[in-house]
């Protein structure tokens, strides 16, 4: 959507990207620190995201040439001997209809788009000396993701599916979408879906587990939270053909690697820290 949206006002690709991933730096650099500050500026970082994620879907078929397919399929048939969809498909669903069960699962996967933020924004009010390094972590697993994107786009099983290469299996989130909202899921998906040649990794699994990292380090009550959604989550993504669970895992492994080497990094960062705060002195 927002890539069709620069083209139609004209504003070259370079300046489009540019302006989103300086919004934030601007927002810390004009703004005194205040847990307003630092919502903003997490929220102007969330949108660079959603800029980046859409770019290599502004030409989708040129992006639907270069799609990988084939691995995720050889790796369920060499680890599961089967589509682990297909077949939980088969055990849960009912054919031609969707389920109370069905509508949980899509529902838990529509949350997904406010969850690792809501994460976020309680940990800056119960907790906001530990707002900057949720925050940090989680956004970096967003970003760090977006690599994966551009360098091995990759189908989801649903489309796939559409390609006749997994047979029997069914997207039932769009099946539900469209008895949830008629003539508005169309649009909506198309406004929400962004890239659907993004499957690995599964950035909906690895912030989640992110999130619930975050969370746990706040207390035992909002972690079990944290990590029961995350659980909930993987199962929906892979029963509802959304995602491999080759997605997962690679969704998994970066959560865990930022959550791991992050400390590495974190001098680098301070340096970084330092930098906007004179900045943000010498334009006060």
């Amino acid at each position: 959507m927002l890539p069709l949206v620069r083209r139609r006002v004209g504003v070259p690709l370079p300046i489009a990207v540019a302006a989103a991933v300086a919004a934030p730096f601007g927002m810390a650099v004009a703004v005194p620190r205040s847990r307003a500050r630092d919502a903003a500026v997490y929220g102007l970082q969330m949108w660079a995201y959603v800029v980046m994620h859409e770019l290599p879907y502004e030409d989708p078929e040129r992006l639907e040439r270069r799609a990988l397919v084939g691995y995720p399929i050889r790796f369920d048939r060499a680890v599961f001997r089967c589509a682990p969809t297909v077949v939980l498909q088969r055990a849960l669903a009912r054919p031609g209809t969707t389920t109370v069960f069905d509508h949980a699962l899509v529902y838990a996967h529509w949350a997904w788009f406010v969850q690792p933020h809501l994460a976020a924004a309680w940990i800056l009010w119960r907790h906001p000396r530990r707002f900057p390094r949720a925050a940090t972590m989680i956004c970096a697993v967003f970003d760090i993701g977006l690599v994966g994107y551009f360098v091995v786009p990759t189908a989801p099983p649903w489309w796939a599916a559409e390609q006749g290469l997994i047979p029997g299996m069914r997207r039932i989130m769009a099946e539900v979408g469209e008895r949830v909202w008629g003539r508005l899921w169309s649009p909506l998906y198309g406004f929400l879906g962004g890239n659907p040649l993004a499957a690995m990794p599964s950035l909906h699994f690895a912030t989640s587990v992110m999130a619930a990292r975050m969370l746990a380090e706040t207390g035992r009550a909002a972690g079990a939270a944290g990590w029961a959604y995350a659980g909930v989550l993987g199962f929906a993504l892979v029963y509802l053909g959304e995602h491999y669970v080759v997605d997962l895992v690679a969704g998994a492994a970066l959560a865990e690697s930022v959550r791991r080497l992050g400390p590495r990094f974190a001098p680098a960062l301070e340096a970084g820290a330092a930098g906007v705060r004179t900045l943000a002195r010498s334009a006060a």
